[in-house]
């Protein structure tokens, strides 16, 4: 876009308050939202003038309970809607803005000299996009920006901390960003073990253990998770999917993180011999790379692509590489500063016609430092694909009840707010009741890995599939735990487990042990695959928003986690709970594991009944 001149500015405010469209008091900017500056981010200096900003505006989406009404009817097994997941055509009407805020939002962008062709809009015009420059973005905004630096990562953002909108523009627009957001996004995981053997003892004599579903599962597998542990554990052994019915895989990288076409090959030729020579579809989004130079290769991007796809293997698979991330450099004359990249990813993927049936995603961040507005527009956009059919995973995080720093002796764990006050840190996007949050477990017989992320949200409500496995959970601990650290009437998380720690993987030319629930949710997204291949084969819908199948139906086909905890913030943080194991009615849950791990050949028979 050609920035007007000042003149040129100055005329088209002349003509505007020369005409009906403005009034002196619907001029004035009032404040639309306002953050305390976030911890470990430092002022460096005013943003400069021509640094150039993607401005994201996010317009209100009036129907949206419309939109939940359908996500939930189209994803509850009891109900006669179930499985006539809704189109791309049908969801976008039921989030486009009203015509009054698409005129209001025009109008304003016009009195500052931005036309219609310098805009670009989301396929349901919920979102209006523009690059501006910083000097005209904070007249749009009555704002100032400032370079802003993080301590820790030397990371570096334009953002500002308070931001204003004329007053009669307030009930037309949701959020703008980039302004008030500096989130760190991150990939999940915890220390990466390049060792041969496993921290503990395993009796060598012993050929085969037992699992506390009853599946027979190689000794190994106590000191190294493989795709042949995953299935003898989670009862997919045998079970063969198809390459050719339809059914897709999707997996996300972000942050430079690269799937290394080699390490897959050694992966296979190690553990999955079958799929030696096959390899996936690449998606490249905003700028996304494809570096395969050995040293590029991201232990995260391997480690997801190698289980999601070697335990579906030959299921159609993507992997989408996501580019845009800071740091932007304060000494440049016009660096390129982004959004949060899964924004970017988001946009790309609500657009796209037909997108995987299920998808991973191993990245997020502590929910406070995320705006409430901005995790609040981003879930609902989860809710889109969730109605059209798509299961989202996303892993719970790393850090216990704590950040998401894995080692909880260093955790802060205060809020973010200001106050101060020391809080449980939930994570985002895993927190969004629109998605299914991973947690992990470790060894067989499973107890929950200490690391897992878990606990309740402080912007999202208890969804309603949750409150007889939330209430319940919450009524079996000792009156009194952890009150003030939690909020009791928050979107519980995690929802579902499985094994996250000890994955052999194929990193950068070398064979290594990782883990995270950077593992778990790849892992269980694998096992929801090959539960939408058997459906895809039957003629069947896809399974979509996985939660209140899993609430209802589908908890008799999760094995319940009854040990262990994810300690953080000083605390043992929350108990895997064992109350009720003999009621057959009883949804069983906690906040650390959820329901629990996947019987596939269970839920199989359950979703095909």
């Amino acid at each position: 876009m050609k920035v007007p001149s000042s003149s040129v500015q100055l005329l088209v405010l002349f003509v505007l308050a020369s005409s009906a469209l403005t009034a002196p008091q619907g001029c004035s900017h009032k404040i639309k939202e306002q953050i305390e500056p976030p911890k470990g981010w430092v002022k460096v200096a005013p943003a400069p003038a021509d640094h150039i900003i993607n401005l994201r505006i996010a317009l209100p989406q009036p129907e949206f309970a419309s939109l939940e009404k359908a996500l939930y009817e189209v994803s509850d097994p009891d109900h006669a809607r179930y499985g006539q997941h809704l189109s791309k055509e049908e969801v976008e009407e039921l989030v486009a803005p009203h015509p009054e805020s698409l005129n209001a939002v025009d109008d304003w962008l016009a009195s500052h000299g931005i036309s219609q062709g310098d805009l670009s809009r989301s396929p349901a015009k919920d979102w209006v996009k523009v690059r501006v420059p910083v000097s005209l973005a904070e007249e749009m905004l009555n704002t100032t920006y400032y370079v802003w630096r993080h301590i820790e990562s030397g990371d570096a953002v334009v953002r500002t901390t308070s931001y204003g909108l004329p007053e009669h523009v307030h009930p037309h627009v949701d959020l703008v960003q980039p302004t008030t957001l500096f989130s760190t996004f991150q990939g999940m995981k915890t220390t990466y073990r390049w060792s041969a053997n496993r921290q503990q003892s395993v009796d060598s004599g012993v050929a085969s253990i037992r699992s506390a579903s009853g599946t027979v599962v190689d000794s190994s597998c106590n000191s190294t998770i493989t795709i042949t542990c995953l299935k003898e554990l989670y009862n997919a052994t045998g079970y063969n999917s198809s390459a050719t019915n339809g059914n897709t895989i999707g997996i996300t990288g972000y942050l430079e993180q690269y799937a290394n076409y080699m390490d897959l090959q050694d992966f296979y030729a190690q553990q999955r011999p079958d799929a030696v020579n096959s390899t996936f579809n690449l998606i490249t989004i905003n700028g996304g790379q494809n570096n395969q130079t050995l040293s590029a290769a991201g232990v995260e991007a391997d480690l997801d692509v190698e289980f999601a796809y070697g335990l579906t293997y030959p299921t159609n698979r993507t992997f989408f590489s996501t580019g845009g991330s800071p740091p932007y450099i304060p000494d440049m004359n016009t660096p390129t500063d982004t959004n949060e990249p899964y924004t970017q990813w988001l946009d790309y993927i609500l657009a796209s016609p037909n997108p995987p049936q299920t998808i991973s995603t191993s990245y997020g961040d502590d929910e406070q430092t995320v705006p409430e507005s901005y995790a609040l527009r981003a879930c609902a956009d989860f809710a889109q694909l969730g109605a059209r059919g798509v299961s989202l995973m996303f892993s719970s995080g790393d850090g216990g009840v704590g950040d998401g720093d894995p080692d909880p002796t260093t955790q802060t764990c205060y809020t973010n707010d200001g106050r101060n006050v020391t809080r449980f840190i939930p994570g985002f996007p895993a927190s969004c009741p629109y998605v299914t949050a991973v947690g992990g477990t470790t060894y067989v017989p499973e107890v929950a890995v200490s690391f897992s992320g878990g606990g309740f949200s402080n912007y999202f409500g208890r969804p309603r599939y949750q409150t007889e496995a939330v209430t319940k959970y919450l009524a079996s601990l000792a009156p009194g735990t952890y009150e003030g650290l939690y909020n009791p009437f928050g979107r519980g998380i995690p929802d579902v487990s499985t094994q996250a720690d000890y994955f052999q993987i194929w990193s950068q030319g070398r064979s290594g042990h990782v883990g995270g629930t950077s593992a778990s949710s790849p892992t269980f997204t694998g096992f929801v695959s090959l539960l939408n291949d058997a459906l895809i084969s039957a003629g069947r819908p896809p399974l979509g928003f996985l939660n209140p199948f899993l609430y209802g139906r589908g908890v008799a086909g999760l094995t319940d986690i009854t040990s262990g905890n994810n300690p953080g913030c000083g605390t043992e943080g929350f108990n895997a709970s064992s109350h009720h194991l003999h009621d057959i009615n009883y949804v069983n849950t906690d906040a650390v594991t959820g329901l629990g791990t996947p019987n596939f050949g269970l839920l199989k028979d359950i979703v095909l009944s």
